[in-house]
């Protein structure tokens, strides 16, 4: 009799424990399921971070008590603790337009205008006379003839690939990114803030020179960030999704820094303006007070910070701009023949690009 007893024991265990594998594997299967639907990047139409919602809530109750018996599992703990950062939108638009256009500019300059020895741009790109045709930052024309275009139109050139290439990289990696968090029009605002506050430094620092690049926009950006991690430090996280966007903001914070301190100590080179990137830098940081400071949680917060940062900007563009033409300032006159200024220099320089008398 304990021999029948002990066999259909037997029989019992064997039965759970096939059981306890079915279920196991059923739900691996599921969280797998689960866990592939999760998106790491959702569109917020309403202009702010959303809640994620746990993929753990819509199960079945017994699977969820199955699941819970089963937590040791490898594939439960991941579905169970994934971690997504979510930000407004999926792509960054005006990062790709921007590097776009850049790129066709430079194409279209270096056919039109002819590409410049090394010993004259070691950037492999057009004479210097074409950057100044094209737009670029040019003192005694801003100042003088009244082209305040000037101050924003540099952002769209570059002086060779090499230069293209480096500020594209960046715009298109950590850029990209930050329009993603922030949304285009948050994006666009500090990108071209940026740029008009570099080459206004950059006038007023170094007007016998001509500038061009979108480095001061590129370092604006990072401005911004700063200002956006400021703004935001304070927040609660009384969610997953709010320690989640603390922890990106804090490693941002960091990285964002470390590449600042390196621009700025490689901007005291030749051939590097840097003027336009501390005053991108600042201009961004500036922007990016008064855009941020609305998406403080405490209205108290929110309502100073944003006066703070309007008045401040307000004031920094105006006693910039102000100084700018005052006179003070005595860009040569030179560089209204940029084409005959560098022929001083360079005996095989060529003129392809003025206008006037060296059109021929």
């Amino acid at each position: 009799m304990n021999k029948n007893k002990n066999k259909n024991l037997s029989t019992t265990l064997d039965t759970t424990r096939r059981k306890g594998r079915y279920y196991k594997d059923r739900l691996k299967q599921l969280l797998r399921k689960e866990s592939s639907n999760i998106s790491t990047m959702t569109v917020n139409n309403s202009g702010d971070y959303q809640h994620m919602k746990d993929p753990m809530e819509s199960r079945p109750s017994s699977l969820t008590r199955m699941g819970s018996q089963a937590n040791s599992s490898s594939n439960f703990q991941e579905a169970d603790e994934e971690e997504v950062y979510i930000v407004k939108q999926e792509y960054g638009y005006f990062s790709y337009l921007f590097g776009l256009v850049q790129t066709v500019i430079l194409i279209i300059m270096m056919w039109q205008c002819r590409v410049a020895p090394l010993n004259i741009n070691p950037m492999i790109g057009p004479y210097p006379d074409a950057l100044s045709e094209w737009g670029g930052k040019n003192a005694v024309n801003i100042i003088d003839d009244g082209e305040w275009w000037r101050l924003l139109t540099p952002m769209l050139l570059h002086a060779g690939v090499i230069h293209l290439f480096s500020n594209i990289a960046v715009q298109l990696e950590s850029g990209a990114f930050f329009e993603r968090e922030w949304g285009s029009l948050n994006w666009l605002i500090i990108y071209c803030v940026s740029a008009i506050g570099s080459s206004i430094l950059s006038v007023i620092f170094m007007p016998d020179s001509i500038s061009v690049g979108s480095s001061g926009a590129v370092m604006g950006l990072f401005g911004g960030k700063l200002a956006e991690v400021m703004c935001r430090c304070c927040e609660s996280d009384d969610s997953r999704q709010k320690r989640v966007a603390h922890s990106v903001r804090k490693e941002q914070c960091g990285g964002t820094l470390c590449a600042v301190t390196l621009v700025m100590a490689f901007s005291f080179i030749p051939y590097v303006d840097w003027a336009a990137h501390l005053g991108g830098l600042v201009a961004g940081l500036l922007a990016g007070f008064v855009l941020f400071s609305c998406a403080m949680e405490m209205v108290i917060s929110r309502v100073f910070w944003f006066a703070i940062g309007t008045v401040v900007t307000f004031i920094a563009f105006a006693m910039a701009l102000s100084y700018m033409y005052s006179g003070v300032i005595d860009p040569a006159e030179e560089l209204r023949d940029v084409c005959g200024y560098y022929q001083q220099f360079f005996d095989d320089y060529e003129c392809h690009c003025m206008r006037g008398e060296h059109d021929e």
